[in-house]
């Protein structure tokens, strides 16, 4: 992928989370209808900071535009809509 976001934008990959009971019952993607609101990012932009690649950063739940790159979904996301992050 030779995609780099512009501005202070990050390029992320949702994590999907599975989804279990406390007895250990998968719930289907169908029943939970709420995107995960933390993904991996997989591009930074030159002008963004505190931020890098690999990090796993937490978004607000309506933050972001949607985009298909190479038939993957992804989301740009304004660094100020970034909550907060781990490695």
């Amino acid at each position: 992928m030779n995609f780099e976001p512009l501005g202070k934008r990050i390029l992320v990959e949702r994590e999907e989370e599975v989804k279990t009971t406390a007895s250990g019952i998968i719930i289907p993607d169908n029943a939970s209808k709420e995107k995960p609101s933390k993904g991996k990012v997989v591009a930074v932009s030159k002008e963004a900071e505190n931020v890098s690649v690999g990090d796993i950063v937490y978004f607000a739940k309506y933050a972001g535009s949607e985009v298909s790159l190479e038939d993957k979904k992804y989301l740009v996301l304004n660094l100020e809509d970034v909550l907060g992050k781990t490695k």
